[in-house]
């Protein structure tokens, strides 16, 4: 291999020579035209780069096409960007603050000065955003000085972007331009617009300048784009049926959750109906765990702020965290938990601990508590207050790699059970290039991330790397889990974290009789219980599993006169913990089952004369229609047989 020539590792592990300077796209080309054609950009040592990029040393180089996760997120921030470009030719004199790639498509706040913009036009910017694709403009990278980036700005006017270039130094700044469109940008994008053929803005909202309530409130504008235009027809699909399972409809419908303004923003309030769901839930969960040697601990809403001060939560979330609480007299400030960890780490150490010991495996459902702002709340997945199925383990090193394994199984029979089939497991490192975000010596984080790696392999896990993304004491495995519609959320994750027993002084007295640091591993199948369930509503459009419903029968007598016999049935259902109504009302028999349809209640249990003459049950099951005549002692082997398949 010559001077000039530089190695290329693909992701199969084959490697190939290619002259320094070479971009993704010219690999692509030499692959193939067809993926060329298809390149949006490309994954250069675990960093997204722009396809056109020069790449001046040997690398590892992933080709991401717009099946890649990484590459819709760089096609839709490119989106955010033609937008402002349309933006600025209907609205000249328009200012920009952030325009970023979500999950499911882009934003962009805007300072839309003195005019009233209320969302009326958004079809207007679409035609105008499909007009500048069709001109293939590419998406230019440029590497500028501070000085000329403010001197640019300033002339512009542009106050928002002069205050994103305070926080900038010189040598990681630059510019991207497409069309007539410069903006400040660190990427990447697109190759050109041409890739973009379809578009829809999808809603207006509020977003206070660095979501600060003191700082003006800009216009933010959602939307999202897609390469062909059919895929755009299959989401706006998706979108309507998403409004039907919506968990914040259903919830009301069912009658599981409401807020009240009086009681707080964020601050759910669980109805006698989802308290039942939410309880199934939680003991569902402490029966897995009393499987599995954990012990349950219970730990206060509150703690002294320097708690969260040792820990290092206060320093790096002390923002997003309620006010320090001071007590009346002495002056001592506490905050409202927003972490359980600390607290579990000082369960640890209230007495000595030897090697024997471990690993101990504290588990809580505790309620924590974060400042989110008013505009960014939405039912049960943005709260304020949430409760976690938190658990810590505390093992020796060795034991790390068993007990992470012994954690992802049981994440997987939680999926299994609930019927989530299609996750993948994301190994979230750190930024290599950002380290200060994290606390810890290199040598622990190295170790930590590869326990993960290890552990993920050995159980054969779907896996992707994601760099930036582990918590800031730890790396973590992150399970992705798509609902019905595809969508998809962050539910369950695992850290290792060799650092807060460092922080918290944690020791076991060796087999060597000296003192050791423990590992501690932080897990939650669940997540936050607040927002598992909103997913599992949406999931399922309120057809919960029978084992975690909380209306699992409805016993519809056909009149008043078998009044009598539904209750001895439902009575004798009680003691099997069978769960239900009786509804009495005056009301036709076809009324009773269509408005039980209605409650998604599993199973319909009619009774009239035959069925009290006979002792039995006509029995009737949500969405499938009647399933014929059970006698008491067979339909609760039925309902004890469907329970057993759905939770071995």
């Amino acid at each position: 291999m010559s001077e000039n020539q530089i190695k290329i590792t693909l992701p199969d592990g084959s490697e190939r020579q290619y002259e320094k300077g070479v971009s993704s796209y010219e690999i692509a080309l030499s692959i193939s035209e067809g993926l060329a054609r298809n390149v949006l950009a490309s994954k250069v040592n675990g960093n997204v780069w722009d396809s056109s990029r020069p790449i001046h040393h040997d690398a590892q180089v992933q080709l991401l096409t717009w099946n890649d996760t990484e590459a819709k997120g760089t096609f839709w921030h490119s989106s955010a960007h033609l937008m402002a470009e349309a933006l600025e030719a209907l609205y000249p004199g328009v200012k920009f603050g952030i325009g970023p790639n979500i999950a499911t498509g882009f934003y962009y706040d805007v300072d839309f000065g003195e005019r009233t913009f209320d969302g009326s036009e958004l079809e207007k910017i679409e035609k105008k955003m499909l007009e500048l694709a069709k001109q293939k403009s590419e998406y230019i990278r440029k590497d500028v000085s501070k000085a000329e980036a403010v001197a640019y700005f300033q002339k512009k006017g542009d106050e928002y972007k002069l205050d994103l270039l305070e926080g900038l130094e010189d040598g990681s700044i630059t510019f991207y331009e497409q069309g007539s469109f410069v903006d400040l940008c660190r990427g990447p994008h697109i190759p050109n617009t041409g890739f973009i053929k379809a578009v829809k803005l999808l809603n207006v909202a509020g977003a206070y300048w660095r979501g600060d309530e003191k700082n003006k409130q800009l216009t933010r504008i959602y939307g999202v784009t897609f390469p062909k235009a059919k895929e755009l027809q299959e989401y706006l699909h998706m979108l309507e049926e998403a409004k039907k399972r919506d968990h914040r409809k259903l919830g009301r419908e069912l009658e599981l959750f409401t807020f009240s303004e009086k009681v707080g923003m964020g601050l759910p309030l669980w109805l006698p109906k989802g308290t039942l769901l939410r309880e199934r839930l939680i003991n569902f969960m402490k029966k897995a765990q009393d499987k599995s040697g954990y012990q349950q601990v219970a730990t206060p809403h509150i703690g002294h702020k320097a708690l969260y001060e040792t820990s290092g939560h206060y320093e790096k979330y002390g923002k997003d965290s309620f006010q320090p609480i001071a007590t009346p007299h002495d002056g001592e400030e506490f905050l409202l938990k927003p972490m359980n960890c600390p607290h579990h780490c000082e369960i640890y150490k209230h007495k000595p601990r030897s090697y024997k010991d471990l690993p101990i495996r504290y588990a809580e459902f505790g309620t924590v508590y974060r400042y989110e702002q008013s505009g960014e709340l939405h039912g049960l997945t943005r709260v304020r207050g949430f409760t976690q199925d938190d658990a810590h383990i505390f093992c020796r090193p060795d034991q790390v790699k068993e007990e992470f394994i012994k954690v992802i199984d049981l994440v997987l029979y939680v999926f299994k059970a609930l019927g989530f089939q299609n996750y993948t497991a994301q190994i979230s490192l750190r930024d290599p290039d950002n380290k200060e975000k994290y606390i810890g010596e290199d040598a622990l984080w190295n170790k930590a991330e590869s326990d993960i790696i290890e552990a993920a392999k050995e159980k054969g896990l779907d896996t992707v790397t994601e760099l930036g993304e582990a918590a800031f004491y730890g790396p973590k495995l992150d399970f992705m889990v798509k609902d019905a519609l595809g969508r998809s959320w962050q539910l369950g994750t695992i850290q290792v974290d060799y650092n807060l027993p460092n922080r918290f002084e944690l020791e076991y007295v060796g087999s060597d009789n000296q003192r050791h640091r423990p590992v501690m591993i932080h897990r939650a199948p669940f997540g936050s219980l607040e927002r598992f369930v909103a997913v599992l509503i949406e999931h399922c459009a309120g057809n919960f599993p029978l084992w975690l419903s909380p209306e699992q029968i409805n016993i519809l007598p056909i009149s008043e006169k078998y009044g009598e016999y539904a209750e001895k049935i439902n009575a004798i259902f009680a003691e099997h913990d069978i769960i239900g109504s009786i509804d009495n009302r005056d009301e036709k028999i076809g009324r009773k089952i269509r408005d039980s349809e209605m409650k998604k209640v599993p199973f319909m249990i009619i009774v009239g004369e035959k069925e009290q003459a006979e002792g039995k049950l006509s029995i009737r099951k949500h969405g499938e229609g009647d399933l014929g005549s059970f006698t008491p002692e067979e339909f609760i082997q039925h309902f004890r047989n469907i329970i057993s398949e759905n939770l071995k």
